[in-house]
């Protein structure tokens, strides 16, 4: 028996609050690129050297990323037993506070293990917000939505960004955007009181006759496989952004911000206009295209422009802005494409937990590989562009890893 849907207004609530969870996961995705180097300057006051501030920056990326890593499967996990929203609204709750919190930070220890909770609720908003939006929404409208909540979490960059370029954070003045960080508490709070649950989740804990040990089926015959597939070709996006992308925005800031304050924000203001485009264009390239070869292309293109971007161009030369906008295009693409697949892989019972570890379980890789590419940096005497270009052939194992998943375009969409 297929549950009664939500009536229109409800979707739209629901979409309306995952878009704007997304939006602010966003926004604490992008603010160490933006802030890591001034934080580090006024933290560490006379022991200050941009090699050390290059280090530093992969240690706060580290952090996030494997509180992320933790929070996607604890939190998506969360979701399928207690409901997608209030794993959603808790999620929130968690990125905006702990990231208040940062303002109050008073050595790179203390900001270092903020940084690690704040990522827990990163890594949990994705898959809850991804899974309800999915259930509360029906098939034909999927690409379309999947888009939009893509789009959203690099629009939170976006926002981040351009409020860094008209008012510059500094080692004198950085207290200011983590403060700003831990409005969408409220947020939080009202998905927590007011937003309705997904119909499917409620019919299918309705139907269940033993408790769920989502992760224990996860693992079981006939589940493995696809689990271990969606956490291969999430792993080779994530690592890519972060141990790769990432890494021209401190390049522009040693570059150009003696001379310009604000250019590093400029930069990941290009970055993110090419990857709101991106990570919308993503699930609707998926479904025109089909999962597979879609996503062989985007590997493709994402290596091109990302060795484009740290070898034939660099901050202050004409066009690096324009390259940089396409490469946030092209590796965003991945988002998008993930955002519609995902959630086809695995049934409701298990589809928050199952999507969250997929896509987060990517963010061990990626924790590991930033901090590789921090020692790398360290080796290679703080040359950003080199690190970046090494780091940019971690696309290209994109190439390979599609071959092993399933083709979700083929088979129906397990309920």
């Amino acid at each position: 028996m297929n549950p009664a849907p939500l009536n229109r207004r409800a979707r739209h609530a629901v979409l309306a609050a995952a878009f704007l969870g997304l939006v602010f996961d966003g926004v604490e995705l992008g603010l160490m690129p933006v802030a890591s180097l001034s934080v580090s300057q006024s933290l560490l006051g006379e022991a200050y050297t941009p090699t050390l501030g290059g280090d530093w920056f992969a240690r706060f990326t580290a952090a996030l990323m494997l509180g992320a890593a933790i929070g996607g499967i604890a939190l998506g996990a969360l979701g399928d037993r207690v409901g997608r929203t209030r794993a959603m609204g808790v999620s929130i709750l968690f990125y905006s506070l702990f990231a208040a919190m940062g303002s109050l930070a008073r050595s790179q220890e203390q900001m270092l293990l903020l940084r690690f909770l704040v990522g827990l609720g990163v890594g949990g908003m994705w898959p809850n917000g991804i899974a309800l939006v999915s259930e509360c929404w029906p098939r034909a409208s999927r690409p379309v939505v999947s888009g939009v909540m893509m789009a959203g979490l690099n629009a939170g960059i976006l926002l981040l960004s351009q409020l860094a370029r008209h008012w510059p954070v500094t080692p004198e003045s950085w207290q200011w955007i983590f403060k700003l960080a831990g409005v969408p508490a409220l947020l939080g709070i009202v998905v927590l009181l007011a937003l309705p649950e997904s119909p499917q989740w409620l019919a299918a804990r309705a139907a269940r006759k033993t408790p769920v040990t989502p992760l224990r089926e996860l693992f079981q015959p006939g589940m493995a496989r696809i689990t271990l597939a969606g956490i291969l070709i999430s792993a080779v996006p994530m690592v890519g952004a972060w141990a790769a992308s990432k890494w021209m925005i401190p390049w522009a800031d040693k570059v150009a911000g003696g001379a310009d304050a604000g250019y590093k924000a400029a930069t990941q203001g290009w970055w993110a206009l090419g990857a709101v485009c991106g990570s919308f264009m993503g699930a609707q390239l998926a479904a025109r295209m089909g999962r597979r070869r879609s996503y062989l292309l985007i590997s493709i293109c994402a290596t091109a422009l990302t060795l484009a971007m740290f070898q034939l161009t660099a901050p202050l030369r004409p066009g690096f802005h324009a390259v940089v906008c396409a490469q946030g295009f092209a590796a965003t693409l991945f988002f998008g494409w993930l955002a519609l697949y995902l959630p086809e892989l695995f049934p409701t019972r298990v589809r928050a937990t199952g999507s969250g570890l997929a896509y987060n379980s990517g963010r061990f890789a990626t924790a590991a590989g930033v901090l590789l590419a921090g020692f790398l940096f360290s080796a290679l005497g703080g040359d950003y562009a080199r690190v970046g270009a090494w780091c940019a052939l971690i696309y290209a194992f994109g190439i390979i890893a599609i071959w092993f998943a399933p083709d979700t375009g083929k088979t129906p969409r397990p309920e």
